[in-house]
């Protein structure tokens, strides 16, 4: 083995920084590497970049630049750079030229300030060997920068950070470390695609804070929330200085979230937070904000220190804030470490007002306003208590998974208490939470406490309550079992495994500070088991040599790989070739590794394949075809394997040969691969079908043809004898023979042969020059003879085994195997037992009943046919012990372990099963290991600590009293390694036929899938890609979504799914039917009027809706009334006669289409009118005085009060009779409800109804119904109760009161 290469921990010596740039400037950004003859790629949001006139790439050496032209808005994004095996990622920030200049101005102002603050420190404290040093540059360096959550106050006690892009670099600072700076690029896991970056600004300044949400993915829009602190939701507080505003690009479905801040002030400076939501995604993020104060000008007034915390601007109002008195100091010197017991609540309880500040900083409060509240809040609530002698506390701590309790002291002793958390009741169920009375204390304990119990918690004593906040702290995740260095070959597993305290923990990998992620490849994968966390680094190679890093947020463990290379040996060396024109050249080398490829070059040339030139790598065996060999192809050859520092070379030498032509004539010949008088070509026919021999000949001139056959192979008596010459033929046989020739071609056909037919056929072509023969033995083959009864060997339980003998004769052709049948002794069934030939005489015939007499029999199978079935074998009767176990399969797997399951035996004969044993074995070995030891009852096991990698095998056997049954067995072998699942499409059950929709009618088809990795899928209509604009697909882990808005007819048609991984694909379709109102009938006509009937004709109309049309509604009207009556709902011929027509009066008719969705919005009418004709006399009335009919209305029967159930139609009836037709108007308590669209109103022959359309509990009141006529107007009214379903009315309406409602009509 070669000595292992020591690799460096990045390939680049210098690395690019982030930059900040105007727009229209030039950027360069410069790397150099450690080795010269490095390959450097550039990177664009994770596409690599060319030279063209925007992007100049430069290598000069180990020296490497990227220049970009003319900086625009479009180029403020990621950027990397990769050589090897390592990456470094930078961003380029462009803002306009207004901000910069106020960016650079404001950022000189605040160095030169504190550069002066220090040297005025130093003068102060000479003595003092920590102070810093007055000349050393401004610098923070990203090591020693506090978290927030460590120091949240120190933005306001430390100098700001210098932006990117100022003159003053972290890098620049000597003894600056570049292997720990941070990667500057975004983290884009979850949904955020760019979170919320911490900022600074002085007060009385604007500042923006924006997220952005990628929507491509997302089944819904996504929900943002801001806070500030722990709980304040910044929504509430949206006006004058804060205002929260979204936007949406349809183009890229993005969604800008900004959070603008306006006329910061110092109250405003803490911790924020960023969550974002959709259906079950959920990602937030974390980010400070910094207000600095405005510096002092000449002339400062010290009173202005001294402002109030007014929010109204009145000068007089708020309290007195001292914080800008405060000296500000270095965070290093004034930050004091808290002792983990100690309790701020309880600090700032004793506390002094003034020190509240000093309080925040000393122990990292960020939100203070808000705690100083809560603070305030409980000292107003700590009075004298008559039902408390002792409260709770303000607030209590406790670490997650540890337990608390909680305890008070009541004044009676007997009375009850409730406990509440975040004012919902707590009940008392499982161990969760357990509540205690003892005495005159009560007490609530919470065991294993996590993070949910973090909540405010209340006991209630009657009126009067005590409150207190439960902080529960979660203790950071460690590494207890580091990572180790490792040393493997190429090509081998590589598997880095470390331990951290708590399971499910998240760790974050890295390898040469970039983080490692999931690629397209899989070249990483991650593993996670409990605390255990592995990466899997599949056929290491070179350039995953480096240092590998696993990270919590209480630890890191790092670890070196290195990856030594295998020498390549030579099995076969390529070998110098003289080859003539026209032929082939082979060049052949075989190496060692199957995986290493390789250049072919012809005079250091790089040879690319064509159509003569051939390149193939089958293995370790690499080839060099060149077929119809040239004389420029002369030259040297050359393999070169990629990846090492020699080559394999030959000559290809070209012998060039002249041939003289002379005319002569061609004697004939027989092109057969068997030719000539020894050698004999065998061809099958099967019986009954058409024997065609077509011999290819050659000759000049052309031949004579002779076929001849003999009796027998071999035989030199010509049985039959058929001739032809120049294409003629001269004899032939009976009707069933024919004999033709064509240009190099002879052919001879049989139609229909039998077993006569065979025998040995001679071709015999004569010409002046020569003759030449050829035989063809011509063999007639048939189905075989049924083989001999079958014999019964022995019997179990559901099975036994039979043996039978061959048959006589196999029909010519060779048994390829047997098909057997059963049946039961008192039936006529057979039942067929195997459907693929089974090739050995001795069969085992399983899943037969106990104690039922069955009889068996054998088909033979050649390769023509199936014989006829032998005689039945003489009855059995299937009695043993248990079966085996049925449908074991592998249902999960992983790298050291597998889940197998099965299905009980399907008989279990007399004696009861005592349970399964499971043996595995490696492939190709027959030693058996039992899984575990003992017998398991259940029917699926979980077999650990496999051998990666390792085909194994596996069996199970049922066991009861009569011991072992036969083992069940996986089919094949199965490799110790997680496998891909097929794709597989699961149409729901109402998809499966033509999904119908109306038109506008919303589309939303979920058609779950299952397949790993995530499947491509791909969504197409009739064939045709969808149009986004119109279909809206969403797709998830386990299902996809089609999703239409508003369809329309032209969303109709077939609609694909497919599902693909790697080369293996799954695919559906679903059919919708968009339907729509049909048009209206055409060509109304009145064909003929007699007596009082009418003959009407239609057309049908041309739009029937995309659906068939179901009828016609066909209606008349009176030209005086023009009053429209249905004749006919549901007509489905186009033609129809109207009968019992008035006598005198003129009708007009119209017809509506009907489909499944209803009428047509538009009728047909008649273009004429029908006239009923009077007959007879005519009849002339009697003059007489007109008597007065006029009445005033009168309700005859009144409306009854009612109580009915809420969700059900209602109706209120009554009758009501005047002259002329009274005006009726409804009201509900005396209002109008007449254009109400939730009431119907109908009225026929006096009746009146009020038709309450699902009513709810807010429907019911007093109805009222009112008639008017010239005449007069009268009123009746009843009571409607609507009650909820399952109860009864309250008061049950007695005869009396309806009675007395009667008489009041009257």
């Amino acid at each position: 083995m070669p000595e292992p290469v020591k690799k460096t921990v990045s390939a680049f010596a210098k690395k690019p920084k982030t930059q900040v740039a105007e727009e229209g400037a030039t950027v360069v950004f410069e790397t150099e590497t450690e080795k010269p003859d490095a390959k450097v790629r550039w990177q664009c949001n994770t596409k690599d970049l060319v030279s063209d006139d925007k992007y100049v790439i430069k290598a000069d050496g180990n020296k490497h630049s990227l220049t970009i032209q003319a900086v625009t808005k479009e180029d403020g994004t990621a950027y990397a750079v990769i050589a090897g095996g390592s990456k470094v990622k930078f961003d380029l920030k462009v803002k306009e030229k207004e901000v910069m200049e106020e960016v650079k101005l404001e950022l000189k102002e605040k160095v030169k300030e504190e550069v002066k603050e220090k040297q005025e420190e130093a003068q102060s404290g000479a003595g003092d060997p920590a102070a810093p040093d007055p000349a050393a540059t401004y610098t923070v360096a990203p090591a020693e920068a506090p978290t927030p959550a460590e120091t949240p106050a120190s933005a306001d006690t430390t100098p700001a950070a210098p932006q990117p892009g100022a003159n003053i670099q972290a890098h620049d600072t000597p003894g600056f470390d570049e292997s720990q700076a941070p990667d500057t690029k975004t983290d884009l896991t979850g949904l955020f695609t760019e979170k919320p970056q911490s900022g600074e600004v002085t007060v009385g300044e604007n500042i923006n804070f924006v997220a952005k949400v990628n929507a491509a993915s997302l089944l819904k829009k996504p929900t943002i929330k801001w806070f500030k602190g722990k709980w304040m939701d910044l929504a509430s507080k949206s006006g004058k200085n804060l205002q929260l505003k979204e936007l949406y690009d349809r183009n890229s479905k993005v969604y800008t979230f900004e959070m603008q801040i306006i006329e910061a002030k110092p109250s405003f400076a803490g911790a924020y937070r960023c969550e974002v939501s959709s259906r079950d995604k959920f990602d937030s993020c974390n980010f400070d904000l910094t207000v600095h104060e405005a510096r002092a000008v000449e002339g400062f007034d010290i009173r202005a220190a001294f402002r109030r915390t007014s929010m109204d601007g009145s000068e007089e109002a708020g309290e007195l804030d001292f914080s800008a008195l405060l000296k500000k100091r270095d965070a290093s010197k004034s930050q004091v470490k808290s002792e983990p017991d100690e309790d701020v609540w309880e600090i700032l309880q004793k506390a002094k007002a003034s020190e509240y500040e000093k309080i925040a900083f000393q122990y990292g409060i960020t939100d203070l306003r808000g705690m100083l509240k809560r603070l305030k809040k409980m000292k107003k609530e700590e009075k004298k208590s008559e039902v408390f002698l002792k409260k709770l506390d303000p607030a209590y701590q406790v670490e997650k998974g540890h337990k608390m309790k909680l305890c008070i002291e009541v004044a009676n002793e007997d009375v009850d208490v409730k406990w509440l958390k975040n004012g919902q009741e707590i009940q008392s169920t499982g161990s969760k939470y357990i509540f205690e009375s003892v005495g005159n204390k009560r007490y609530l304990t919470i065991n294993h406490c996590s993070l949910s119990d973090d909540a405010t918690y209340t006991c209630v004593v009657g009126d009067e309550k005590c409150t207190t906040e439960l902080f529960v702290k979660e203790p950071p995740v460690t590494i207890t079992s580091n990572l180790e260095d490792q040393m493997v070959m190429k090509g081998e597993r590589v598997e880095l495994e470390c331990e951290v305290s708590e399971e499910g923990a998240t760790v974050k990998w890295e390898k040469d500070g970039v983080e490692l992620t999931r690629d397209e490849s899989f070249k990483y994968r991650f593993k996670k088991d409990g605390r255990k966390h592995v990466l899997i680094i599949n056929e290491a190679t070179k350039e995953d040599c480096g240092h590998y890093t696993v990270k919590t947020n209480g630890g890191e463990s790092m670890a070196e790989l290195m990856v030594s290379e295998k020498e390549l040996e030579v099995y076969q060396n390529i070998a110098d070739l003289t080859v003539k024109a026209k032929d082939e050249a082979v060049f052949k080398c075989e190496v060692s590794d199957e995986t290493v490829k390789g250049i072919w070059y012809k005079n250091g040339v790089e040879v690319k394949a064509d159509a003569r030139t051939h390149i193939t790598h089958i293995g370790r065996i690499h080839k060099l075809t060149i077929d119809d060999v040239k004389p420029e192809d002369q030259g040297d050859y050359t393999f070169v394997p990629e990846g090492y520092a020699f080559n394999l070379s030959a000559k290809l030498n070209f012998l060039e040969v002249k041939i003289d032509y002379v005319p002569r004539q061609d004697p004939p010949k027989i092109h057969l691969d068997c030719m000539g008088h020894t050698a004999d070509s065998t061809i099958m026919v099967v019986a009954g079908n058409k024997l065609r021999l077509d011999v290819p000949i050659t000759g000049d001139p052309a031949p004579t043809v002779v076929w001849t056959k003999g009796e027998k192979a071999g035989s030199e008596v010509a049985a039959e004898t058929w001739s032809i010459k120049d294409g003629d033929v001269m004899t032939e046989g009976d009707g069933r023979l024919h004999v033709e020739s064509t240009k190099g071609h002879c052919i001879f056909t049989i139609e229909g042969a039998d077993k006569q037919d065979e025998g040995v056929y001679s071709v015999i072509v004569r010409n002046p020059a020569g003759e030449d023969k050829a035989d063809i033995n011509v063999k007639v083959v048939d189905a075989p003879d049924p083989p001999s009864a079958p014999r019964i060997l022995s019997v179990g339980e559901d099975s036994c085994v039979v043996q039978w003998d061959p048959p006589k004769s196999d029909g010519g052709n060779p048994i390829i195997g047997y098909v057997l049948e059963r049946k039961k002794k008192k039936s006529y069934r057979w039942m067929r037992l195997n459907f693929d030939p089974y090739t050995d005489t001795t069969y085992e015939a399983k899943r037969m009943i106990e104690g039922v007499e069955y009889e068996m029999r054998v088909y033979a199978v050649n390769a023509i046919g199936m014989s006829c079935h032998s005689a039945a074998s003489q009855p059995f009767i299937p009695v043993a012990p248990t079966s085996e176990p049925v449908g074991l399969c592998v249902d999960d797997i992983s790298d050291t372990t597998i889940s197998l399951k099965w299905r009980t035996p399907e008989h279990l004969g007399s004696s009861e099963l005592d349970g399964y044993g499971v043996e595995y074995c490696k492939e190709g070995s027959d030693e058996w290991v039992p899984a575990f030891e003992g017998l398991t009852e259940r029917t699926s096991v979980i077999i650990r600590d496999l051998p990666t990698g390792e085909k194994m095998q596996f069996r199970v056997r049922a066991y009861n009293t009569a011991g072992p049954s036969a083992p069940t067995s996986l089919a094949q072998a199965v490799t110790i390694r997680e496998i891909m699942q097929k794709p597989k499409i699961w149409i729901p059950r109402n998809l499966r036929q033509t999904l119908t929709k109306k038109v506008e009618e919303t589309i939303n088809l979920v058609i779950p899938f299952q397949g790993k990795p995530r499947p491509v899928i791909t969504w197409s209509k009739d064939g045709e890609p969808l149009n986004p604009k119109q279909v809206s697909v969403r797709n998830s882990d386990t299902d996809t979504i089609l999703f239409i808005r508003k369809s329309e007819r032209k969303d109709s048609g077939k609609y694909e799914v497919k599902l693909q991984i790697e080369n293996v694909e799954d695919t559906a379709s679903i059919s919708i039917q968009i339907v729509d109102l049909p048009g209206s009938p055409e060509k109304l006509k009145i064909m003929d009027v007699w007596g009082f009937n009418v003959a009407l004709d239609w057309k049908p109309p041309k739009d029937n809706g995309n659906c068939e049309i179901t009828g016609y509604m066909v209606q008349k009207a009176d030209k005086k009334t023009m009053e429209w009556y249905t004749v006919y709902e549901l007509y489905r011929r186009t033609n129809c006669v109207v009968a019992d027509l008035i006598m005198g009066n003129e009708y007009i008719f119209r017809i509506y289409a009907v489909n499944m969705v209803g009428l047509s919005l538009e009728p047909c009418f008649s273009a004429d009118s029908a006239y009923i004709q009077k007959t007879g006399f005519e009849y002339k009335p009697p003059t007489y005085k007109e008597h007065d009919f006029s009445e005033a209305p009168k309700f005859t029967h009144p409306l009854v009060s009612r109580s009915v159930i809420a969700g059900y139609n209602a109706t209120l009836s009554c009758s009501v009779r005047g002259i002329p037709k009274p005006k009726v108007t409804w009201y509900k308590n005396k209002m109008d409800i007449s254009n109400e669209a939730k009431y119907r109103m109908f009225s026929k022959l006096g009746i009146l109804t009020l038709e309450i359309r699902k009513p709810c509990l807010f429907d019911g009141g007093v109805y009222m119904c009112k008639a008017v006529n010239a005449s007069g107007e009268d009123v009746v009214e009843c009571k409607l109760e609507i009650r909820p379903p399952g109860t009864f009315p309250q008061a049950q309406i007695t005869k009396e009161e309806k009675d007395k409602q009667m008489n009041k009509a009257d």
